[in-house]
């Protein structure tokens, strides 16, 4: 059974191989110049700035697609749109498609008179909405005016005279046939004073002087007479409530005769006007409602009678000024009066009613809640009719039924007036209005997340909107777009009144775009923050009294813009220089090096250095990553740990089993940690521990690795490399400082003028590494080689892997003991120094 020495005896005869030292970019490959000469951007920053979004054809020519055809779900879903300048420039395509297209017409809720409940929609042409509804209050005015004038009118009375003196004389008829009939039969007719008709009997043709006589006169008679008497009175009983029947009737014939006299005066002052608006308008569904309302005056017109001399105060009711004809008032809905061409309407707050309006209630003081069809309001959706509808998709998405209700008026090309209740079982309105016809493009702005949601979980989306414009964030940084950049700070200089820029500002914005774009042989695309820098340039030079805004400027304002944001990475700097956070800048330590992190702190980021460790035992439980045993590692993370072990198994599992257990942990991280671009570094550490060469510590390392061993690019290499040079010259800049970056992230590299400073100078450097073995190489002095290849790392890890899977096999079950990574051994061939960096 082996002993601790086993594992980490070396062979004393193999004498460890120097490597060549690593090759060291050249200044000149830290970062991408302008693609245009200082006299081409002068000249381009006199011109006026390209309107049109920068670099945006492909999204432009999708818009335009959707625009240009007339058909169902064409309707668009831009993603990537942030700053108003980008979304004023798709207004402004939409406008100029919206000015060659027909102006659309106008939309109107009537009162439907013979169901109130379910008011009509009618449509009309561009500003005859708002003619309608004030020749409507003409209307209702004149009739107010002229139609009691038209009752007192004498021709009126004198036919209102003749018709009742037709039916008193009709009356005065019927009730003098009847008494002749009574005498007839020996009755006379007298009136009780109150009001009832008495038959008297007459006494040898006269009437008897007194009750007492007519007493007599009946006892004198014999019981036959009597009786005859009392039918005969029977009789004339029952005409007489015959007559009174009839009395009736004629009272009532009276009534109608007297209403048709009055309609017929009223038809005489109303006809004519509803005539004369039937032809102005000329539309079938104009026609149709002038009908029922020249019906519905002639029937009601007691309503327009003059009021009495004193009126009390208004019924509560009465909630406005003509409320009592609110039936003949027209809601104009949409009103496209003053529109050229198609609407564009851009709703900034996409709210149910903002977008589909409402039905509004009022609460009389007794707390009872009415409506009628005067309360629907109209939203954006049904204003943009015929034309276009602009909002942000991801604002709205969020409000209350504004979906399910958008995606209900695509699907059916028709909206319903309705006020949203959360619980319909709450509902109050009580009116459901005729839908209304809408033919209008919806485009909508979001983000590329919104948009795979919609499509992927929402079914109807893809045919609701068959049209995706996605703005690109970078373009080529070719001559065309320095010079574009060039003319939009000329143009905003001019626009806002600011020195003009000299060549090297132009140049120094230009490179900006570049670094943000993230590749030098891109410039970004969205142009907001290129404003903000020219802006912010301006302002210092303007303080400093400058005539022109120099590179100076727009250097100091990119430095200002870091003070203000860079708070914590000078503390996590400070932390580091006094030792808390524990960064180990120079000399060599076997399992441990410097890695790099980008943290992003909200509109700022930057790069810090991170102690990276590994430790290694006999075990088979592979590689450990404690970050994730302690839950503190992202899935990427994870990954990048699962592809080192399968590079060490590739390469060092093929001969014998792999009995090993290592751990490798970010040392003082009390947060997350996700991203690959770590794994080399992970690597590295981990093939330091196995091979027990020590790695420099002056050097940080970034970039991810694939299982063959080939290092990857990552992101954020300008803020990693500039954060472990800020740390170094915090604590002290020896020369030999450096970072190792993957060869593949060159065209990334636009370093900060410092950062490039101290590289020319030779005080930092920069190496491009582009496989584990140089990189390993680059750290140690030692040459990489082969497994197979006495004093190199791939052979001094695959002898201790050997002899650590040779314990574990020669231990009984149940022996296998931890041993912690080895002391060095004095014995062991030493590792070179490490080379000094080319200057």
């Amino acid at each position: 059974m082996a002993d601790k020495g086993d594992l980490i005896a070396t062979d004393a005869s193999a004498a460890l191989i120097h490597a060549p030292p690593p090759t060291e970019l050249d200044p000149s490959e830290l970062k991408g110049p302008a693609p245009l000469d200082a006299a081409s951007l002068e000249r381009a920053a006199s011109s006026d700035g390209d309107l049109e979004l920068f670099g945006q054809s492909r999204a432009l020519d999708a818009i335009r697609l959707a625009i240009g055809i007339d058909a169902a779900g064409y309707n668009v879903f831009v993603s990537g749109l942030r700053s108003r300048h980008e979304r004023e420039s798709v207004l402004r395509l939409l406008s100029e498609k919206a000015a060659t297209m027909p102006t659309p017409g106008d939309w109107v809720y009537v009162n439907n008179f013979r169901n109130p409940e379910s008011p009509v929609a009618i449509y009309l042409q561009p500003g005859q909405g708002v003619e309608l509804r004030a020749r409507m209050t003409e209307l209702v005015g004149l009739v107010l005016e002229q139609l009691p004038k038209a009752f007192r009118r004498e021709d009126f009375d004198q036919e209102r005279a003749a018709l009742r003196d037709k039916y008193n004389k009709r009356a005065q008829e019927l009730f003098g046939n009847l008494e002749t009939r009574a005498r007839e039969r020996g009755f006379a007719i007298q009136s009780a004073p109150t009001g009832q008709v008495i038959f008297i009997p007459l006494i040898d043709g006269k009437m008897p002087e007194s009750p007492e006589a007519l007493g007599k006169a009946m006892a004198a008679k014999t019981d036959a007479e009597r009786e005859q008497l009392a039918k005969a009175q029977g009789e004339l009983q029952d005409e007489l409530g015959t007559l009174m029947l009839r009395q009736q009737e004629m009272m009532r014939e009276l009534v109608d005769d007297i209403r048709a006299i009055e309609r017929a005066f009223a038809a005489r002052l109303i006809t004519p006007s509803i005539e004369e608006l039937k032809h102005h308008f000329n539309n079938p569904a104009v026609d149709a409602y002038l009908n029922e309302v020249a019906e519905h005056m002639l029937g009601n017109l007691d309503r327009f009678r003059e009021a009495p001399a004193e009126q009390g105060p208004r019924p509560a009711a009465a909630i406005e000024d003509g409320a009592r004809w609110f039936d003949y008032q027209v809601n104009v809905m949409v009103d496209n009066s003053a529109t050229r061409g198609a609407p564009v309407v851009l709703e900034d707050a996409p709210t149910y009613r903002n977008l589909f309006g409402t039905i509004e209630r009022w609460i009389d003081p007794l707390g009872r809640s009415g409506t009628n069809f005067t309360r629907i309001i109209g939203g954006s959706f049904l204003k943009s009719h015929g034309g276009f509808l602009v909002f942000d998709l991801e604002d709205a998405a969020v409000e209350p039924g504004v979906w399910k209700t958008l995606k209900r008026s695509l699907k059916s090309g028709r909206m319903t007036p309705e006020t949203f209740e959360p619980l319909p079982f709450f509902s109050m309105s009580g009116l459901k209005p005729e839908p209304i016809e809408i033919h209008n493009k919806v485009v909508v702005l979001g983000g590329g997340y919104l948009y795979n949601l919609l499509y992927f979980y929402e079914a109807d989306f893809a045919d609701l909107f068959k049209v995706k414009a996605e703005m690109r964030p970078s373009v080529a940084a070719d001559g065309a777009a320095a010079a574009h950049y060039a003319a939009r700070v000329g143009t905003l200089a001019r626009r806002e009144n600011l020195p003009p820029f000299e060549a090297g500002a132009l140049a120094r914005i230009v490179e900006f775009g570049m670094r943000m774009a993230g590749d030098r042989s891109r410039v970004l695309a969205m142009l907001e923050p290129i404003d903000d820098l020219a802006r912010e340039s301006a302002y210092f030079a303007r303080i400093e009294l400058a005539q022109r805004v120099t590179g100076a400027h727009v250097e100091r304002a990119l430095g200002e813009r870091m003070l203000r944001l860079n708070f914590i990475e000078e503390e996590i700097r400070r932390l580091i220089g006094e030792g808390t956070l524990v960064v180990h800048i120079r000399g060599t330590s076997v399992g441990q090096i410097n890695g790099l992190a980008v943290l992003d702190v909200g509109g700022y980021s930057f790069g810090r250095p991170a102690r990276v460790t590994a430790t290694v035992a006999l075990g088979q439980a592979g590689v450990i990553n404690i970050e994730r045993e302690a839950r503190m590692s992202g899935s990427t993370h994870d990954k990048g740990i699962m592809i080192l072990s399968g590079f060490i198994r590739a390469r060092f599992g093929q001969q014998h089993p792999i009995a090993m257990t290592a751990s490798i942990c970010f040392e003082q991280s009390y947060s997350g940690i996700d991203g690959d671009s770590a794994s080399s570094t992970e690597l590295y550490a981990l093939l330091s521990a196995l091979s027990g060469m020590p790695l420099r510590q002056d050097l940080a390392v970034t970039g991810s690795v694939d299982q063959y061993g080939a290092v990857q690019a990552i992101g954020g290499v300008n803020e990693k490399v500039e954060g472990f040079y800020r740390v170094c010259k915090a604590i002290g800049l020896t020369g030999t400082q450096g970072v190792l970056v993957p060869r593949t992230n060159i065209s990334n590299l636009m370093l900060d003028p410092e950062t490039t400073g101290a590289i020319e100078r030779g005080e930092f450097h920069i190496y491009a590494i582009d496989t584990i073995d140089r990189g390993i190489e680059a750290l140690t002095g030692v040459r990489a080689g082969t497994i197979d290849e006495p004093g190199t790392i791939n052979h001094l890890v695959d002898q201790q892997l050997k002899r650590m899977a040779d314990i574990l096999r020669a231990r009984p079950l149940g022996e296998t003991r931890v041993v912690q990574e080895p002391a060095p051994n004095p014995s062991a061939p030493q590792p070179p120094a490490p080379p000094e960096p080319p200057r």
